[in-house]
């Protein structure tokens, strides 16, 4: 056992050795010429000669205790330099406290300087003397208190430093602490019992080797050196730290239990065993103890409260969480806000045409919001010029002049109002109630809040414009339908007007007065038909494609027209692949208009056929055609009509149905000739044309 102890002290000091030597060899070799960078150097090279020399003898050598002594020496005289540029840098600490500290580094000095005069004395002594054993003693006790003036100076340096250089000097500081603790605990155990020491004086080495790695991070500029813990990373850290508390305290209570209460002890470790869990099942789960011991954390352990990368990560996820079972936006944000501050409930408030602010939804709100009347806009006219988180506990105390609404003042759960403003504008506000560890509003909670509300803002900006977007687009899509059915209104008021002026020669006339009941039925369903294309339920969308008889479309549509003017149907056409009413609908457009551009005693012609595998239905007028400019620019234009009182609809509508129907409408028109309106639309297949007739 002996031989592997040496064998481990001889090697770490020496792989310390190494490490440290090539630290301050990297060191030297980018000097900067400032004191701290040379003190640094002469610090790292001293370290790595004290470990040198321990590793060639071990600490009985003559002169170990002088190296160590001169270790110490060269990293307090660091840290000194250190503090001396901190306070030349800064302002505010008093005369008398740094004072003190100068006064603590003398007193750690003249400590080093005894150690040394007493190592030279009591080596030169017989072992056997009693002077010699107390020589030793008094030695460990002055490396002990070394260590614990290392360990005050080196916590003082890193809490007076400025938050920069902090960070620089954070892993440095720590790998001095760890050296002087573990120092600290070598010398204590050794004054004890000097047997015990072997061990630890061994793995002295090792722990050295591990801090060189440490140092070497925290010699590096900038962030990609630096180690920092974050928040769960410490309370997980804690976490283990109270565990390893509890176990130690728990076998000490143990033992004392064994040494006192003899026979009774089963029993009263049964008995404290039963108080601490039931302690546990107690605090642990409770919200108050919980937010407590995070707030005590978070003061203690960190610059700021919050932790903002990770609160502004939560708070993306909550607002933009995505799919259909995510509650509504209005709930998310006012979460979102909610969790920032940890309060269990909120309520989104949003402005209404009247300039008030109404309740829009709430999340987890205790009881009714029926008694919540609001804000009135004086209210929202002071929120949106000052742009204040407004602390409702501060404002039932008189301590701010904000005028806010009595049901607000009176219910004592009411926390926090965070306005939400838009380019300056209020658009709305969250109330919080109180978080479960009941607290003051701070500066951190205003500028989290205030940042929080304007980001949850912009949310309900673009969803409050996206809506007005929608209601846009179904108010176009309507008035597109409307248009379309504004001009079938006109074909059925051409009809009927035509039905009306024929009632008076042809009254008498029975089979008349059979054709203007039949035509007064047809024009009914067709204006039924009309509003239904108008209501909100009905879409517009076509039906699925399916096999179509143009034939039979077109036999249907010369029927209905006869008795207006004389069409004529010829030829025969396959089936097409369309929806039947859109392929009605259109020609019911073109064969309306060429009776309107034909004369009386002239017929209009439907024309079947097929080609280029595409069925064809041409509508032939002999009216008084159009120029080949005005097809090209103006026909398809909508609302542009050359006919007095039409409303240039009907072939805009006809081509727009065609083209959804994967088909197109070819013109072909010379002025004085007439025109042809040819549908053209795809074949249908033989499967299709089963489906259709099974249809």
């Amino acid at each position: 056992m002996g031989a592997l102890l040496q064998f481990i002290g001889d090697g770490g000091h020496a792989l310390a050795a190494a490490l440290f030597a090539a630290l301050g060899i990297f060191s030297l070799r980018g000097r900067d010429g400032t004191p701290e960078h040379a003190l640094l150097t002469a610090a790292l090279l001293l370290t790595a000669c004290w470990a040198l020399y321990i590793s060639f003898g071990g600490v009985v050598r003559p002169l170990s205790g002088l190296v160590e002594s001169g270790r110490n020496a060269g990293w307090l005289l660091l840290m000194f330099v250190i503090l001396r540029r901190n306070e030349s840098q800064r302002e505010g600490r008093r005369r008398g406290e740094m004072l003190a500290i100068c006064a603590v580094y003398v007193v750690i000095g003249g400590l080093l300087a005894a150690q040394c005069f007493i190592d030279l004395v009591w080596r030169q002594m017989s072992s056997l003397s009693d002077m010699h054993h107390l020589l030793v003693r008094v030695s460990l006790v002055l490396r002990m208190m070394t260590a614990i003036g290392g360990l005050m100076l080196a916590h003082n340096l890193y809490s007076s430093a400025a938050p920069a250089g902090r960070a620089r000097i954070a892993l440095l500081m720590g790998a001095l602490a760890a050296m002087w603790t573990y120092d600290l605990n070598l010398y204590a155990i050794a004054y004890a019992s000097m047997d015990r020491a072997d061990e630890l004086y061994a793995l002295r080495g090792v722990m050295m080797a591990m801090l060189a790695p440490i140092i070497a991070l925290g010699l590096q500029r900038g962030d990609a050196g630096r180690l920092r813990l974050s928040r769960a990373a410490t309370f997980r850290s804690l976490s283990i730290v109270a565990v390893g508390l509890y176990v130690m305290v728990l076998a000490a209570v143990v033992a004392m239990v064994e040494l006192i209460a003899g026979p009774h002890a089963r029993l009263v470790e049964i008995g404290a065993l039963f108080l601490m869990a039931l302690m546990a099942l107690l605090l642990l789960p409770s919200p108050h103890f919980r937010a407590r011991l995070k707030v005590l954390v978070a003061k203690h352990f960190f610059q700021h409260r919050y932790d903002y990368r990770l609160e502004w990560l939560r708070f993306g996820d909550t607002i933009g969480r995505p799919g259909e079972s995510a509650p509504p936006l209005g709930v998310r944000a006012v979460k979102a806000v909610a969790d920032i501050t940890e309060s269990p409930a909120g309520m989104l408030l949003l402005r209404d045409e009247g300039g008030r602010l109404m309740v829009e939804t709430h999340w987890n709100w205790p009881g009714a919001t029926a008694d919540v009347t609001g804000l009135d806009r004086d209210v929202v006219a002071g929120l949106e010029r000052a742009d204040w988180i407004v602390d409702v506990d501060r404002v039932r105390q008189g301590e701010a002049k904000v005028p806010m609404p009595e049901w607000m003042t009176q219910d004592q759960q009411i926390w926090a109002l965070v306005p939400l403003l838009h380019f300056n504008r209020l658009i709305g506000a969250i109330l919080l109630t109180r978080p479960p560890l009941d607290r003051r509003l701070d500066w951190e909670d205003f500028d989290m809040l205030r940042a929080a509300g304007r980001q949850v803002a912009t949310y309900i900006s673009e969803a409050q414009g996206q809506q007005a977007l929608d209601d846009a687009q179904r108010f176009d899509e309507f008035n597109r339908r409307f248009a379309f059915i504004i001009h079938d209104v006109k074909n059925l008021v051409s009809q009927l007007s035509l039905l009306a002026r024929n009632a008076q020669r042809h009254a008498d006339n029975p089979d008349f007065r059979a054709d203007m009941v039949l035509t007064l039925q047809e024009s009914v369903g067709k204006m039924n038909d009309l509003l239904a294309r108008l209501s909100q339920h009905n879409k517009a969308r076509a039906e699925e494609p399916r096999a179509v008889d143009l034939g039979e479309i077109a036999r249907r549509i010369g029927q209905g027209r006869v008795r207006q003017h004389p069409v004529d149907v010829t030829g025969e056409a396959p089936p097409a692949l369309a929806d039947p009413a859109r392929v009605e609908q259109i020609l019911a457009h073109l064969v309306q208009n060429a009776i309107e551009a034909s004369a009386s005693d002239k017929p209009v012609r439907l024309e079947l056929g097929s080609g280029e595998g595409r069925a064809r239905i041409s509508v032939i007028d002999q009216g008084c055609g159009m120029t080949a400019e005005f097809v090209r620019r103006e026909l398809f234009k909508p609302f542009y009509s050359s006919k007095a009182g039409g409303f240039g609809i009907g072939a805009f509508e006809a081509r727009t149905l065609a083209e959804a129907m994967g088909g197109r409408i070819e013109v072909e028109s010379r002025p004085g000739a007439g025109s042809r309106f040819t549908l053209i639309l795809p074949l249908a297949e033989p499967a299709q044309m089963t489906t259709g007739k099974a249809a």
